[in-house]
Protein backbone atom coordinates (compact mmCIF):
# COMPACT_ATOMS: atom_id res chain seq x y z
CA UNK A 1 0.00 0.00 0.00
CA UNK A 2 1.32 3.40 -0.97
CA UNK A 3 1.24 6.01 1.74
CA UNK A 4 1.10 9.67 0.70
CA UNK A 5 2.99 12.25 2.64
CA UNK A 6 2.47 16.03 2.73
CA UNK A 7 -0.48 18.24 2.01
CA UNK A 8 -2.66 18.52 -1.03
CA UNK A 9 -2.79 21.70 -3.04
CA UNK A 10 -6.34 22.40 -1.86
CA UNK A 11 -5.30 22.17 1.80
CA UNK A 12 -2.42 24.57 1.24
CA UNK A 13 -4.64 27.09 -0.56
CA UNK A 14 -7.21 26.97 2.25
CA UNK A 15 -4.53 27.60 4.89
CA UNK A 16 -3.09 30.51 2.89
CA UNK A 17 -6.56 32.07 2.49
CA UNK A 18 -7.28 31.76 6.23
CA UNK A 19 -3.90 33.34 7.08
CA UNK A 20 -4.59 36.16 4.63
CA UNK A 21 -7.96 36.90 6.22
CA UNK A 22 -6.41 36.93 9.69
CA UNK A 23 -3.61 39.22 8.54
CA UNK A 24 -6.00 41.72 6.96
CA UNK A 25 -8.18 41.94 10.07
CA UNK A 26 -5.46 41.83 12.75
CA UNK A 27 -2.62 43.86 11.20
CA UNK A 28 -4.20 47.33 11.53
CA UNK A 29 -4.63 46.77 15.27
CA UNK A 30 -0.93 46.04 15.70
CA UNK A 31 0.47 48.54 13.21
CA UNK A 32 -0.97 51.97 13.91
CA UNK A 33 1.60 53.99 12.01
CA UNK A 34 -0.37 57.27 11.97
CA UNK A 35 -0.57 57.43 15.77
CA UNK A 36 3.09 56.52 16.18
CA UNK A 37 4.04 59.23 13.68
CA UNK A 38 1.98 61.91 15.46
CA UNK A 39 3.40 60.98 18.87
CA UNK A 40 6.97 61.03 17.53
CA UNK A 41 6.41 64.35 15.81
CA UNK A 42 4.97 65.94 18.97
CA UNK A 43 7.97 64.69 20.93
CA UNK A 44 10.22 66.18 18.25
CA UNK A 45 8.45 69.53 18.56
CA UNK A 46 8.91 69.34 22.33
CA UNK A 47 12.64 68.78 21.84
CA UNK A 48 12.83 71.67 19.38
CA UNK A 49 10.97 73.97 21.75
CA UNK A 50 13.22 72.96 24.65
CA UNK A 51 16.36 73.59 22.57
CA UNK A 52 15.04 76.89 21.24
CA UNK A 53 14.18 77.97 24.78
CA UNK A 54 17.71 77.20 25.92
CA UNK A 55 19.17 79.22 23.05
CA UNK A 56 16.85 82.16 23.73
CA UNK A 57 17.78 82.01 27.42
CA UNK A 58 21.46 82.07 26.48
CA UNK A 59 20.88 85.13 24.35
CA UNK A 60 18.93 86.76 27.21
CA UNK A 61 21.85 86.13 29.55
CA UNK A 62 24.22 87.81 27.10
CA UNK A 63 22.12 90.98 27.12
CA UNK A 64 21.30 90.74 30.88
CA UNK A 65 17.55 90.24 30.44
CA UNK A 66 17.23 86.78 32.02
CA UNK A 67 15.81 88.09 35.33
CA UNK A 68 13.21 90.45 33.84
CA UNK A 69 9.53 89.42 34.03
CA UNK A 70 9.00 90.71 30.47
CA UNK A 71 11.40 91.86 27.80
CA UNK A 72 12.03 91.59 24.07
CA UNK A 73 15.06 90.23 22.29
CA UNK A 74 15.98 91.45 18.85
CA UNK A 75 17.13 89.69 15.73
CA UNK A 76 14.73 87.90 15.63
CA UNK A 77 12.26 89.74 17.83
CA UNK A 78 11.09 87.37 20.58
CA UNK A 79 9.10 88.39 23.63
CA UNK A 80 10.61 86.74 26.69
CA UNK A 81 9.57 86.02 30.26
CA UNK A 82 12.49 85.50 32.64
CA UNK A 83 14.76 84.78 29.69
CA UNK A 84 12.57 82.17 27.96
CA UNK A 85 10.10 82.65 25.11
CA UNK A 86 6.80 84.07 26.38
CA UNK A 87 3.69 81.89 26.26
CA UNK A 88 2.28 83.70 23.24
CA UNK A 89 1.68 82.46 19.73
CA UNK A 90 4.10 84.97 18.18
CA UNK A 91 6.91 84.22 20.64
CA UNK A 92 6.58 80.46 20.18
CA UNK A 93 6.45 80.82 16.40
CA UNK A 94 9.51 83.06 16.47
CA UNK A 95 11.43 80.57 18.64
CA UNK A 96 10.41 77.43 16.72
CA UNK A 97 9.66 77.77 13.03
CA UNK A 98 6.60 75.53 12.59
CA UNK A 99 4.70 75.36 9.31
CA UNK A 100 1.24 76.82 9.84
CA UNK A 101 -0.04 74.57 7.07
CA UNK A 102 0.72 71.55 9.27
CA UNK A 103 0.27 72.88 12.82
CA UNK A 104 -2.39 74.79 14.74
CA UNK A 105 -0.85 77.10 17.32
CA UNK A 106 -3.33 78.74 19.67
CA UNK A 107 -3.35 80.66 22.94
CA UNK A 108 -5.25 79.08 25.82
CA UNK A 109 -6.16 80.50 29.19
CA UNK A 110 -3.48 80.09 31.76
CA UNK A 111 -1.62 81.42 29.70
CA UNK A 112 -0.69 78.35 27.74
CA UNK A 113 0.10 77.90 24.08
CA UNK A 114 -1.20 74.72 22.47
CA UNK A 115 0.44 73.20 19.41
CA UNK A 116 -1.35 70.37 17.61
CA UNK A 117 -1.37 68.72 14.20
CA UNK A 118 -3.91 70.29 11.79
CA UNK A 119 -5.80 67.00 11.46
CA UNK A 120 -6.56 66.80 15.19
CA UNK A 121 -9.27 68.73 17.02
CA UNK A 122 -8.47 71.18 19.79
CA UNK A 123 -9.06 70.01 23.38
CA UNK A 124 -8.87 72.55 26.21
CA UNK A 125 -6.16 71.77 28.77
CA UNK A 126 -8.68 71.88 31.62
CA UNK A 127 -11.19 69.56 29.94
CA UNK A 128 -12.24 66.47 31.89
CA UNK A 129 -11.25 64.15 29.04
CA UNK A 130 -8.02 65.96 28.14
CA UNK A 131 -5.73 63.01 28.86
CA UNK A 132 -7.61 60.67 26.54
CA UNK A 133 -8.68 63.00 23.73
CA UNK A 134 -5.82 65.48 23.33
CA UNK A 135 -3.12 65.16 20.71
CA UNK A 136 -1.15 68.30 21.38
CA UNK A 137 1.70 69.99 23.13
CA UNK A 138 1.15 72.75 25.69
CA UNK A 139 3.75 75.38 26.53
CA UNK A 140 3.50 77.28 29.80
CA UNK A 141 5.50 80.39 30.70
CA UNK A 142 8.67 80.42 32.74
CA UNK A 143 8.82 81.82 36.25
CA UNK A 144 11.70 83.43 38.08
CA UNK A 145 12.68 80.05 39.55
CA UNK A 146 11.45 77.56 36.93
CA UNK A 147 11.83 76.85 33.24
CA UNK A 148 8.78 76.77 30.95
CA UNK A 149 6.53 73.75 31.39
CA UNK A 150 6.17 71.78 28.15
CA UNK A 151 3.64 68.94 28.25
CA UNK A 152 2.87 66.44 25.49
CA UNK A 153 -0.58 64.83 25.57
CA UNK A 154 -0.91 61.90 23.17
CA UNK A 155 -4.12 60.20 24.31
CA UNK A 156 -6.08 61.29 21.23
CA UNK A 157 -3.40 60.80 18.61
Amino acid sequence: MKRSQGFTLVELVIVIVILGILAVTAAPKFFNFATDARVSTLNGVKGSLTSAGAMVFGKAVLVSKQALPTATLTSPAIDIVYGYPAATVTAVQAAVDLETTEWDIALETGPLVSIRPKDKAYVAAGAANFATTACQLTYGPATLTAKPVITVSTGGC
